[in-house]
């Protein structure tokens, strides 16, 4: 069986939703970021990079959120979650994944993970006076060019589409204008009518608008 470590309000919910759609046999773990378990020896020696998602497999660990959902989509073909037959459309996958985790997701973290890049409290406040403007730039770009509709690919349902979700779930946070993202709404509005999207929500206690 799987195990997937995550916690609340993190980017672990899309591949929670990921494996709910695809009815795999999982095993959802809380590491409770309010202790900070991420940092215990026994959570480190599962991922050593003291983050989640973390998804412990008959062949080792995976970590980092494009893995685990291009991993989800390749185990559970039936689910047909990314075009595996097509080189071309599946690097379109993980092209568009890989712009979530490499720049959205850092844009976001600026605001509230700004220890990451600076100790000083001034360059810390300008990340996250920075954040809003960023992460509005990244989320219009999604909007105009990203976003065919109904879903991130078309009219096929992609493991892209619960990582936008998951992202997208913060954007008020971040301080993005919801009015210019009306499509990004529309896709958060149809992700949060699927059941497996309310199991994965309703199980982490995630509270999504």
């Amino acid at each position: 069986m799987l195990r997937l470590y995550y916690a609340p309000g993190t980017c672990a919910l899309a591949t929670h939703i990921a494996l709910e759609e695809a009815h795999a046999p999982y095993e959802a773990v809380l590491v409770d970021f309010r202790t900070q378990s991420q940092r215990s020896p026994e959570y480190l020696a599962v991922n050593p990079k003291g983050r989640v998602p973390a998804l412990v497999t008959d062949s080792g660990t995976l970590t980092e959120t494009p893995a685990l959902l291009c991993f989800v989509a390749q185990c559970f073909p039936q689910a047909e979650f990314a075009p595996l037959a097509d080189p071309f459309a599946l690097a379109r996958v993980q092209e568009f994944n890989s712009y979530l985790c490499s720049t959205v997701h850092v844009a976001h973290a600026h605001r509230v993970r700004g220890t990451r890049w600076a100790d000083g409290a001034d360059a810390i406040e300008a990340m996250k006076q920075k954040a809003p403007s960023n992460v509005t730039e990244c989320f219009e770009l999604i909007e105009q060019k990203f976003l065919k509709g109904p879903w991130v690919m078309g009219e096929q349902y992609t493991i892209c589409d619960p990582y936008l979700f998951t992202i997208g779930s913060w954007i008020e946070g971040d301080g993005v204008d919801t009015a210019k993202v009306p499509r990004v709404m529309q896709h958060r509005a149809a992700m949060l009518a699927r059941p497996a999207v309310q199991k994965a929500v309703a199980a982490e206690g995630t509270q999504i608008a």
